[in-house]
């Protein structure tokens, strides 16, 4: 038996895969939830009313809901087991010779990259402090552009995200997401299939944007015009007809919050 069936096997045996599943649809759920406000966030941007459209701004419009601490603390340990089954599944999958199965290792890592960083912000918000999004990442841009090639490295930053934009926006456009999911029938089916394809060129687009903007701050050195969520939403808004654009990508997160919380229960995990 192989060292990657061998684990397989030991976590069947001891009941920790079903654990971190479950555990993993809570995850999908919280993240849902998240993307439901970010939407709602980017649609107040739109609206010029004054809000922090990106996570931090999400995570603490939870934090005012009814029982917002109880919610905090189940997004945090649920965003963690999410990153934490996307690195199991990532290591499991290892070990087959073939070139396109290792690289395939590297999505959910970088997923789960994602979902951890998303996970500490939680973690802040649900032991009462809080964190601002925007300021942390002009703030790392900045300690990257002081290092030797600081300015290649931010400029890859901003080529990976826009890469990753790109490749949301063609998954939805395609439907890959489907394979994702053990898809419901009928009706069902359809309006998930909606909900994915609409939400996934949207974050695809906010995606791009961000790393249009590192790649910005990386040709200026200027890590002021580095920005997240938070930015790039706002950079929308500032184009011709930004506010109807933005206000299309707000509704767009929203169907993608929707299709997360459908993904927490039919995921193929």
């Amino acid at each position: 038996m192989s060292a990657t069936a061998h684990a397989r096997s030991t976590l069947r045996k001891t009941g920790a895969d079903r654990a971190l599943r479950t555990l993993a649809r809570v995850g999908f759920v919280a993240s849902g939830l998240i993307h439901l406000l970010l939407g709602y966030l980017a649609i107040q941007v739109a609206a010029h009313h004054s809000a922090r459209s990106d996570q931090s701004g999400a995570l603490a419009a939870i934090g005012k809901l009814p029982g917002g601490d109880i919610l905090l603390w189940i997004t945090t340990v649920g965003l963690f087991a999410l990153a934490l089954w996307l690195v199991v599944s990532a290591v499991l999958g290892v070990g087959s010779g073939d070139v396109k199965r290792w690289l395939r290792t590297l999505v959910p890592i970088a997923k789960a990259l994602a979902y951890f960083a998303l996970g500490l912000t939680a973690l802040a918000f649900a032991q009462g402090s809080s964190s601002n999004s925007a300021s942390s990442t002009k703030h790392a841009s900045s300690t990257v552009l002081h290092l030797p090639g600081g300015q290649l490295l931010l400029g890859l930053v901003g080529l990976i995200a826009l890469g990753v934009g790109v490749y949301m926006v063609v998954k939805g456009a395609r439907q890959g997401f489907k394979k994702d999911l053990a898809m419901p029938s009928g009706t069902a089916g359809r309006v998930v299939t909606a909900f994915g394809t609409v939400g996934y060129i949207a974050k695809g687009i906010a995606v791009g944007v961000v790393g249009i903007l590192f790649l910005v701050a990386a040709v200026t050195v200027d890590p002021n015009r580095a920005s997240g969520l938070d930015g790039a939403l706002r950079a929308l808004a500032a184009l011709p007809f930004g506010a109807v654009l933005l206000v299309g990508v707000g509704i767009g997160l929203i169907a993608f919050g929707l299709y997360t919380f459908v993904r927490a229960r039919y995921a193929r995990l």
